[in-house]
């Protein structure tokens, strides 16, 4: 029998030859990066665009808050599959949660922002307001 000594640095020796070094962490790393979808902003003359990247995620799955001029997209989705056949069961559940809020410019009209979903995008479109649309340059006559 090896002495205490080596057997505290001989056994996890062996699990993490098994097992990875970095396996639990990057376990852990991926799962938690997996629930928050990635962002894009864009701006034109007139409106505000996000767009987030969500697949698997249908519209019913989203809620979209606006309060005090912070946009509030969030979605919690759990499912349950549960299989027999033939003498076994295999029984897997799953549960993900994100909430992502934004906080908009005084120049937007919040009254009429709207979003979509198609193919795996959420994309929320928040006009500006009239007297936030720049139009264009003019020529101001000296008097």
């Amino acid at each position: 029998m090896l002495p205490a000594n080596r057997r505290a640095t001989w056994l996890p020796n062996v699990f993490d030859d098994i097992f990875g070094t970095d396996w639990w962490s990057e376990t852990l790393n991926s799962a938690m990066t997996s629930t928050r979808p990635a962002v894009n902003i864009a701006e034109n003359e007139t409106e505000y665009r996000v767009e987030l990247a969500a697949p698997g995620l249908n519209k019913k799955d989203f809620k979209i808050d606006l309060s005090k001029n912070v946009l509030t997209v969030s979605s919690e989705k759990e499912e349950n599959h549960e299989e027999n056949n033939d003498g076994y069961m295999r029984k897997e559940f799953s549960y993900s949660s994100f909430k992502r809020s934004f906080t908009l410019p005084d120049t937007v009209n919040g009254e009429k922002i709207k979003a979509e979903h198609d193919n795996g995008i959420l994309t929320i479109h928040i006009p500006k307001k009239p007297e936030a649309v720049e139009k264009g340059p003019r020529q101001i006559s000296i008097s």
